[in-house]
């Protein structure tokens, strides 16, 4: 098997990637493309022994910058580092890409290459992001910040099948994020898509409230991408300050060796780019992973691991005949 990777996306890029790639190369058997200049990524290669090892370079001069928009970087860089990556899935050159630049960029490069699975407008991102509830996934973290109910009723269709095929659960509870857990609870779309959700086939347990989320109340959390990014963010950022006080706190009072574990372990339960690596970008009819833009050479290294495991599992083709069964049995047209 072998996995493209947008060598120049993300915040330490193309250090960490390079890294990440020859790390996850080495753990999990695969071979590597590397796409982006060839002068600078050799560069980086040549640090570390990589005989008997299948990585490759593919060169391009473009790349996606942050905070660059999307539709200017599609409109004028035809062949950005992320964009050649993900056509070598187009072409069967490569069975998954990854990227950890800018997410607009790669959605809009995933979706323009790819395409869409049958009946579904956009592609969305999510899965585990606390390790307080390890039998949680959310979706979506930040890939549409504004859907509409039959989106959101998706988005329990693929978080269905992600909580099957990910977590063991054959039979997922499925849950809408609200600022109530009574059914009149929530905006416009919410209250919508909670009509949807009652007429599916999905195993639908009702609203679950900011307070449920770190709980493990349902299996998957539905909501729009503004809602769930800022989720994400607030627990990654709140574990974060608990993690530095809870190190000064306990200062003097344990050994040393003990409060790094601590410490540790509690970055682990909130900081999920820390420990899960990126996921894969549900809905394109391909498999196509989102790193952290934050993310070092372990993150990537994940990361390749999860985009190994979606291929072997065939995540697109279930998630294909899946989301049909659901959309069939309440009558919603193709959106």
């Amino acid at each position: 098997m072998k996995i493209a990777i947008d060598a120049m996306g993300g915040d330490f890029a193309p250090e960490e990637i390079v890294k990440g790639a020859v790390l996850g190369a080495r753990e999990h058997g695969v071979g590597i493309i590397l796409t982006g200049p060839r002068e600078r990524i050799q560069a980086e290669l040549n640090k570390y022994d990589t005989s008997g090892m299948d990585i490759e370079i593919e060169h391009t001069d473009e790349y996606l910058v942050e905070g660059e928009p999307p539709a200017y970087a599609m409109r004028k860089k035809r062949n950005t580092s992320i964009m050649v990556a993900i056509r070598m899935v187009k072409e069967g050159r490569a069975a998954a890409a990854i990227g950890v630049g800018p997410t607009g960029g790669v959605f809009a490069s995933a979706v323009q290459v790819l395409g869409l699975m049958e009946g579904l407008s956009r592609p969305v991102i999510g899965g585990q992001f606390l390790g307080f509830a390890p039998k949680t996934i959310m979706i979506d973290l930040g890939g549409n910040v504004d859907c509409r109910p039959d989106q959101l009723l998706d988005f329990g269709a693929i978080g269905m099948v992600y909580a099957r095929k990910y977590l063991n659960i054959p039979d997922p509870t499925i849950a809408l994020l609200s600022n109530g857990r009574e059914e009149g609870k929530g905006n416009e779309v919410v209250k919508e898509a909670y009509k949807l959700f009652k007429m599916s086939s999905l195993n639908f347990i009702g609203n679950l409230e900011g307070n449920d989320v770190a709980c493990g109340k349902a299996n998957v959390i539905i909501c729009d991408g503004f809602v769930g990014n800022v989720v994400i963010k607030f627990c990654e950022g709140l574990g974060g300050v608990i993690a530095d006080w809870m190190e000064k706190e306990l200062q003097g009072r344990l050994p040393g060796t003990d409060v790094a574990e601590i410490i540790a372990a509690l970055k682990r339960a909130t900081i999920s780019a820390d420990t899960t690596g990126g996921g894969p970008l549900l809905g394109v009819d391909g498999v196509v992973c989102k790193a952290h833009g934050r993310s070092k050479a372990p993150e990537v290294a994940r990361t390749i691991g999860t985009a190994k495991q979606t291929v072997e599992m065939d995540m697109v083709g279930t998630l294909k005949s899946e989301l049909a069964a659901v959309r069939s049995r309440i009558n919603i047209p193709n959106s």
